[in-house]
């Protein structure tokens, strides 16, 4: 007697499997989760095609096994309890993963808190980073308008100086001080 296939069942979904043979026992194993699950009985042995299915149902888990002997039940039933029985074993590695998932949550929190502090960091500085582009093309345009400002008043006091030194000839000229 051999046991060709075996699988853990959460309801219809298989959770895990293992297949020794090269056998299709997908659609078998399909058919007799759903009848362990309308059955809703602890144990089951089923024959579908040439294997012999046998099932251990508890707390909504199916554990499941095909051998190719009908005659032999004490072999799968030791084995489907020996799957069960590692399945208490594996309480501690669930608590060590649920306290892994838990550190990860924690950890992923974390970050995303230092993400958010960074952000708002971030908006700050492009806050002021606006203000400073802000003031420095206000202070370009100040700059062009005083720079004009000087130059119009600069014109003015060169032609004012231009008009004080021409009436000044002239009238140095009219008095006959400069000879001509």
């Amino acid at each position: 007697m051999t046991i060709t296939y075996s699988c853990i069942a959460n309801g219809r979904a298989v959770l895990a499997e293992l297949s020794l043979t090269g056998g299709s026992y997908q659609e078998a194993a399909a058919t007799v989760l759903r009848l362990v699950l309308l059955r809703a009985e602890p144990k089951t042995i089923m024959q579908m095609g040439s294997f012999v299915y046998h099932t251990l149902f508890i707390e909504g888990i199916t554990y499941l096994c095909a051998t190719d002997n009908a005659l032999d039940t004490i072999t799968p039933s030791a084995f489907l309890k020996n799957m069960q029985y590692n399945k208490n074993q594996g309480d501690s590695s669930i608590s060590t993963l649920r306290s892994q998932v838990t550190e990860v949550k924690n950890i992923m929190s974390k970050n995303i808190d230092e993400i958010l502090e960074n952000e708002e960091r971030l908006n700050i500085f492009t806050d002021k980073t606006d203000d400073l582009q802000t003031t420095a093309k206000e202070s370009q345009k100040t700059r062009k308008i005083l720079r004009r400002i000087w130059w119009k008043h600069f014109r003015k006091i060169i032609i004012i100086t231009v008009v004080i030194l021409l009436s000044i000839i002239i009238i140095l000229l009219s008095t006959n001080v400069i000879p001509t």
